[in-house]
C-alpha cells in the first residue's frame, strides 16, 4: 500500500522539477528500487501458487548468467533452498534501505526541495523545519488512515493481492494469466509486450534507467522550475499518467496484437514524458 504514496511522490517530483537535484533523487530511486525488491521477496516468501511462478518468472531474467542463478535460486528452479535465501536477502535488505533512507533526508536537508513558485531567491523557499516536517508527518498522517481502512474494510481489491496465492505453489500447474502484485505490473507488462525475452527485459530494464538517470537531462534547464510554467511540458507530462494506468492494466491481461500496439505506444509515451 505503501507504493501509492511512493509513485504520488515520485510524480510530484517529475512535476515540481526535483530531477534537477541529482543526488537527491539518485537516492530517492535507490529507495524505489530496493523497495520493489523488498516487497517482491516478502511476496515469494508464502510460496502460493502465484507468487511461484512470478518469482519463476523474474528469476528466468537471470538465466543467462548460470551460476550467478544457481546461487541465487540453490539450485536450477525456486525450491525450499531459494525461500531460504529470500528470506534471508528480505530480512537484511532492509537495513540497507533505512541506510539509504538516512542518505536522501541527509542530501534533500542539504540542497532543499524545488520550489513550485520557481523563484530562485532563498525568500521564497520555504523552511525544511517546520514546513516541511509538518507537511511530511500530515502526509505520514493519511498514510496509516488509510492503510488502517483498507485492512479494516478491503475497499481497494486491487490491494488485497491474488486469490490464486492462498493456494499452495503447484510446479506442474501453470496458471492462466501470472499476475503479480499492481506496483509490478507496470514493468510485468513491459516484459510481456514484447515476443522476445531479451527485447522485453531491454525495454524494462529502459523504462528503469529513464527514471533513475533522468536528472542528466538537469544541463538543458539551467534554472530549476516547476513543469506547470512550461506549457509544452505540461502537455506532455499529462498523458504520462493515463500511460501508466494502461500498461498497469495490460499487466494483468492475456494480450493480443492490438493491446501490444496500445501497450508499445504508452511506453514510448512514458519514456518522452520522464525525458522531456
Amino acid at each position: 500500500f505503501c507504493f501509492f504514496f511512493m509513485f504520488l511522490h515520485m510524480l510530484k517530483g517529475l512535476w515540481y522539477s526535483s530531477k534537477y537535484l541529482p543526488w537527491s533523487w539518485y537516492s530517492g530511486m535507490t529507495i524505489f528500487v530496493l523497495s520493489m525488491a523488498i516487497a517482491f521477496l516478502g511476496y515469494v516468501l508464502p510460496n502460493g501458487q502465484m507468487s511461484y511462478w512470478g518469482a519463476t518468472v523474474i528469476t528466468n531474467l537471470f538465466y543467462w548468467i548460470p551460476d550467478f542463478v544457481i546461487v541465487l535460486l540453490g539450485g536450477y528452479s525456486v525450491s525450499v533452498p531459494t525461500l531460504q535465501r529470500f528470506y534471508i536477502l528480505h530480512f537484511i535488505l532492509p537495513f540497507v534501505l533505512l541506510g539509504v533512507v538516512v542518505v536522501h533526508i541527509y542530501y534533500l536537508h542539504r540542497s532543499s526541495s524545488t520550489n513550485p513558485l520557481s523563484g530562485v531567491d532563498s525568500w521564497y523557499v520555504s523552511r525544511f523545519y517546520p514546513v516541511i516536517i509538518f507537511s511530511d508527518l500530515k502526509m505520514l498522517t493519511m498514510l496509516f488512515a488509510a492503510l488502517g481502512i483498507q485492512l479494516t474494510y478491503g475497499i481497494i481489491p486491487l490491494f488485497q493481492g491474488d486469490v490464486d496465492n492462498s493456494i499452495e505453489s503447484n510446479p506442474l500447474q501453470t496458471p492462466l494469466h501470472i499476475v503479480p502484485e499492481w506496483y509490478l505490473l507496470t514493468f510485468y507488462a513491459t516484459l510481456k509486450l514484447f515476443p522476445s525475452k531479451l527485447a522485453g527485459l531491454i525495454a524494462m530494464a529502459a523504462l528503469l534507467e529513464s527514471l533513475i538517470l533522468i536528472v542528466e537531462s538537469r544541463a538543458m534547464s539551467p534554472v530549476i522550475s516547476c513543469v506547470h510554467y512550461h506549457r509544452i511540458w505540461t502537455i506532455i507530462s499529462i498523458p504520462m499518467i493515463p500511460a501508466l494506468y494502461i500498461l498497469g492494466c495490460l499487466g494483468r491481461l492475456s494480450l493480443n496484437d492490438g493491446l501490444m500496439v496500445i501497450g508499445i505506444s504508452a511506453i514510448f509515451i512514458i519514456l518522452v514524458s520522464v525525458t522531456k
